[in-house]
């Protein structure tokens, strides 16, 4: 790999490795949004949507990556079914999230050269949720749901990189049914994933990035509540600009979108809240600041929401710093 590999290409890889890494650790952090509602007002998805949006494809360098990702979701605005704005508020959640990765220095020959990697977040989270109606409904902080990527296959072309996983959300946070101070979601979720990244130019700066996920929900410990399945789209076109030899820029437009696919189920879930799938739908963008030769970079993303349903509507900011080993 690194005899086709220039320069420039291998400085686009770390501002995709600090982008990817920030991507693996933020998983979590939408769990905790979950239970700050009862789950039979289930209003999302585990997955944080946009934190892959960028070089969704793209597998790191060989070696240990440490990333710290600050993470703020804001919502002010519950929809219902039809986007109609069913009441006022505030929604917010803070997340800290510290995450290794490793990734094996040789490719499977049987599996076309594939690189093997796995992954562990450990986040802290604070949270909070008031109504203009209800006043202060919840909130929680402290150590917060675990995250673990142990089985991920990337493919590295010339144009083209791909990348396939599974992963599951493991319910180490504090949880306790009907408490309002949790900071867990108190279930287990699996998730596949896969994420492409198309290089539009032979020198790899401009990228075409989609990234795709399915989340596969268990019962919540406590209350049997079942919390219905959830598919996420994020994507992306960057291109990035070398300011100087030791400074790389990386712009973009990004966006995403999440879809609940199946119905909740439990004790006391009515036809009405069974039937009512949340939809999220978000664009914005992205900038990432990178130094090869120290191995460390600085990013930023920013999300707008708008035409949800059956769920809370805001904004998401990402600030995330990373090295590598």
């Amino acid at each position: 790999m690194s005899q086709i590999w220039n320069n420039r290409t291998v400085t686009l890889i770390r501002a995709d490795l600090v982008f990817r890494f920030f991507a693996l650790g933020a998983f979590v952090a939408v769990a905790n949004f979950i239970v700050l509602i009862p789950v039979k007002a289930q209003v999302r998805g585990v997955y944080p949507v946009g934190m892959n949006a960028t070089n969704s494809g793209v597998t790191p360098e060989a070696g240990i990556t440490y990333s710290n990702l600050f993470v703020f979701f804001s919502r002010d605005e519950e929809k219902g079914p039809h986007g109609e704005i069913l009441a006022t508020g505030q929604n917010s959640i803070l997340m800290d999230m510290n995450s290794f990765v490793w990734v094996s220095k040789k490719e499977m020959n049987l599996l076309g050269g594939a690189v093997f990697s796995a992954s562990a977040t450990l986040p802290i989270a604070n949270n909070s949720l008031t109504s203009d109606i209800r006043g202060a409904i919840s909130g929680g902080g402290g150590f917060a749901d675990s995250y673990y990527q142990p089985f991920i296959l990337g493919w590295r072309k010339q144009r083209v990189a791909i990348r396939a996983i599974y992963g599951f959300l493991a319910p180490t946070g504090r949880f306790s049914a009907g408490a309002n101070t949790n900071v867990g979601s108190g279930y287990w979720t699996s998730v596949v994933a896969s994420g492409q990244t198309i290089y539009l130019d032979s020198s790899k700066a401009t990228a075409l990035s989609a990234f795709q996920m399915y989340e596969f929900h268990s019962a919540q410990e406590g209350t049997m509540v079942h919390p219905g399945q959830t598919f996420n789209l994020d994507y992306s076109l960057t291109h990035t600009f070398p300011l100087r030899r030791s400074l790389r820029l990386q712009l973009g437009l990004v966006g995403y979108g999440q879809w609940q696919t199946s119905d909740k189920h439990g004790p006391n879930i009515t036809p009405q809240q069974a039937a009512a799938h949340y939809t999220v739908n978000a664009l914005g963008f992205a900038a990432n600041a990178v130094l090869p030769e120290q191995k460390v970079s600085v990013g930023v993303k920013y999300f707008h929401e708008f035409e949800c349903r059956s769920t809370y509507q805001g904004y998401t900011l990402q600030i995330s710093a990373a090295i590598t080993f």
